[in-house]
């Protein structure tokens, strides 16, 4: 479990093919990080497979390969990152379980006074359980929606020390992201399905 709450940017020092997956080799900040632990690398849940002095390394599965943009990566991508919850860590975002739900595209970007304002085209099942003001998770950072500008768009409001500290800053239209929609939100989505059913 997470909590959307970047601590550290990571920069991908290797990329490679490995046995249907691919292998990420991931320059970080976290130095004490121990094989088998979770990492949340860009909004995914990956396993520490090695701890390297100043890296460490993960096997991206296939099943998260369909699902997510890793593919895409290369040698200097930076990444936003995250370590696993605590028991009795402040919860300072909201309750994220790094399970990516699909991948969204950034269809504007627009500076209003102080914040940046992204709008993100979303896949349907992740439009159809976000509400203005609700959570979602962008890239492993949680946000809140600013607004539903359409159907299948969500708008998300950036403030300076977001895009400051996390790698949204850097985005631009036409840019893809890793969506993570609230949990509460599809909890209540698959019971309602289940009880018309």
């Amino acid at each position: 479990m997470f909590t959307g709450i970047v601590t550290g940017i990571g920069t991908v020092r290797e990329a490679a093919t490995r046995a249907g997956g691919m292998e990420l080799t991931i320059e970080s900040p976290y130095r004490d990080l121990e094989p088998g632990e979770s990492v949340a690398v860009d909004g995914a849940c990956l396993t520490v497979e090695a701890s390297l002095p100043d890296s460490f390394r993960v096997h991206v599965v296939r099943t998260t390969l369909d699902r997510t943009r890793f593919g895409e990566y290369a040698t200097g991508q930076r990444v936003n990152l995250e370590r696993a919850l605590q028991a009795g860590d402040r919860l300072g975002g909201h309750l994220v379980q790094a399970h990516v739900d699909g991948v969204g595209q950034v269809a504007s970007v627009a500076q209003w006074e102080d914040a940046r304002l992204l709008d993100l085209r979303v896949p349907e099942h992740v439009a159809q359980v976000t509400v203005p003001l609700g959570s979602v998770t962008v890239d492993g950072v949680s946000l809140t929606v600013n607004a539903k500008p359409a159907r299948d768009v969500i708008q998300i409001s950036l403030i300076p020390f977001t895009l400051q500290h996390t790698t949204l800053g850097e985005r631009v239209v036409g840019d893809r992201v890793h969506i993570e929609a609230d949990a509460i939100g599809k909890y209540v989505a698959a019971l309602l399905e289940a009880r018309k059913q």
